[in-house]
């Protein structure tokens, strides 16, 4: 397969999963503002952080490394090997779940029975789901690395609606249930999950004419379990190699990704009133990172995966895919930085009212306005931070991933540490401070790598982080007319100042868009030909 057709499908899967992403997570979005009316924050605080945070940490321990290690590479390999070194999550999650679970109820402070009801109950159930997911891994990898562009959005956009529904529906009739409504809507989701991958490629793999289409490396659903009766190694060894190198740094990267729900969770920093603001706050700053770059990072992870060779040097790479590889990261560099800033510019002025509108006076006052408005800055380098690592994660050598993980020990070292002294000096903004100086720390890392490995081509993919002196010029100034609207007219003006004010921030971002397709006519030129953008870009330019 050649690189511009791993592009295509890259692409394709990519801009599938943001548009189907974006309709479900807006159906979702409604129904959680509905859910929080009536919950209290120490609930919301108890599950979005201690509990989700066990869930979380289980999968993420289990099949992460996997994930990585497994992708990598041509899809022309033994596929029986990969499949039986992916089923190995299972008894892993099994461990992490018991090892955490028992961590959750003997060690960290129990909730106030009065106040948050079945706290025991919700520990048991949300460590079940952790290992229902994992059930699925084999059939996620296999969809993924065939590039089965609608399965995985389909399948966890379903669930987290059908999740959602249920939860609203409990707390109406049942609020007295406590966690009992989050944890079976936790187990419900992920069963629902993993139904939707068995069922798919059960009937798949039951058509003849679809499996030749596809080119399966399956021919029938019992392929897809542990196969004890091989005579060759039971997995490849170079895989499980690699797959304990991305172990170590994934334990290393989960620290960093959720360190501020462990230093919430075992140093008790915040109460779980405290959290559960913290926790909504930091979800909604985080939607447009969830809609937007995580299907991007996830999908080209996979294209740089498979145009690269990993153990190769760049002057050894061929050059045709060497040269593509670079223009896709200067264009998605560019597309993450214009993404990041219109988010940071136009999310400051618009935090309070955003806040007002999803949850009410619990959200817009207090730490909320400033929390949201501070995470908007954190969005920014998230989004750079998620393409320069899918390049570097995909194009590293096994010994320089190892490398890699020394610096992450530092990292998840300083992360602690600082979100502990900020947090106990500024409050819940300590804990988004100290993320931003992380990313920052990890952009730079990845940024050095992808210089040094183009360093002696004519390709300078970090032309994708420069922007035209007229485009920076048009994000000033609308930060600087939403600000003084801001002052003006909202938020305690009554709706007519506040659609004032949400019209003023919508001219802004048109003119600014509009300053975007004029002036960066190679990136609109590479959104057009990969994602399908309408014709109106090309009008415009």
């Amino acid at each position: 397969m050649g690189s511009q057709e791993v592009l295509g499908q890259a692409a394709r899967l990519a801009s599938s999963g943001l548009l189907l992403q974006v309709l479900f997570r807006v159906i979702t979005f409604v129904l959680n503002a509905f859910i929080l009316r009536f919950l209290s924050k120490e609930i919301v605080g108890v599950v979005n952080v201690r509990l989700t945070l066990l869930y979380s940490t289980t999968t993420f321990l289990a099949r992460e490394a996997f994930r990585r290690a497994c992708l990598s590479g041509s899809t022309q390999r033994d596929w029986s090997q990969t499949l039986n070194l992916l089923w190995l999550t299972v008894p892993l999650g099994v461990f992490w779940s018991l090892f955490l679970g028992w961590v959750w109820l003997q060690l960290l402070e129990v909730p106030d029975p009065d106040v948050v009801p079945y706290y025991g109950t919700g520990v048991v159930l949300f460590g079940l789901s952790a290992v229902v997911e994992l059930l699925g891994e084999p059939f996620w990898v296999l969809a993924q690395a065939h590039m089965f562009v609608k399965l995985k959005v389909i399948a966890e956009s379903l669930s987290v609606i059908l999740r959602s529904i249920l939860t609203a529906f409990l707390v109406l009739w049942l609020p007295l249930w406590g966690l009992y409504i989050f944890s079976l809507a936790q187990l419900f989701y992920t069963s629902v999950l993993v139904l939707c991958y068995v069922i798919y490629f059960t009937k798949l793999l039951s058509s003849p004419e679809s499996t030749k289409q596809h080119t399966l490396p399956v021919s029938r659903i019992t392929d897809l379990l542990p196969d004890f009766t091989r005579n060759r190694d039971f997995v490849n060894w170079k895989e499980a190699k690699l797959t304990w190198s991305f172990f170590k740094q994934s334990f290393l990267k989960q620290i960093l990704t959720e360190g501020e729900r462990y230093v919430m969770t075992f140093l008790n920093v915040l109460n779980f009133g405290d959290q559960g603001v913290y926790d909504i706050v930091n979800n909604l700053g985080s939607l447009v990172a969830r809609l937007i770059f995580q299907p991007i990072e996830e999908s080209f992870y996979i294209f740089f995966a498979k145009v690269l060779e990993r153990e190769k040097d760049a002057t050894l790479q061929r050059q045709e895919d060497f040269a593509v590889a670079a223009m896709v990261l200067e264009s998605l560099l560019k597309l993450a930085l214009l993404a990041g800033l219109t988010i940071t510019v136009f999310g400051f002025a618009y935090s309070q009212l955003a806040l007002d509108i999803y949850g009410g006076a619990m959200l817009s006052s207090g730490s909320g306005p400033v929390l949201l408005r501070t995470y908007c800055l954190y969005v920014l380098l998230l989004a750079i931070n998620g393409v320069t690592e899918c390049f570097t994660f995909a194009a590293m050598s096994k010994e320089e991933v190892d490398r890699y993980n020394f610096t992450m020990l530092a990292l998840s070292s300083s992360f602690l540490v600082l979100s502990y002294l900020l947090t106990r000096w500024c409050g819940s903004v300590g804990f988004i401070l100290a993320n931003c100086f992380n990313m920052g720390i990890r952009i730079t890392q990845s940024l050095c790598f992808i210089y040094r490995y183009y360093q002696e081509s004519p390709h300078r993919p970090l032309a994708g982080l420069h922007l035209s002196p007229v485009l920076l010029g048009a994000f000033a100034l609308s930060g600087g007319i939403t600000g003084i609207s801001e002052v003006f007219l909202c938020c305690d003006q009554g709706w007519p100042a506040r659609l004032a004010h949400i019209t003023v921030g919508a001219i802004c971002l048109g003119l600014t868009l509009g300053t975007a397709f004029l002036t960066e006519a190679k990136l609109i030129h590479f959104l057009r030909t990969q994602f399908g953008v309408s014709k109106v870009a090309d009008k415009m330019t």
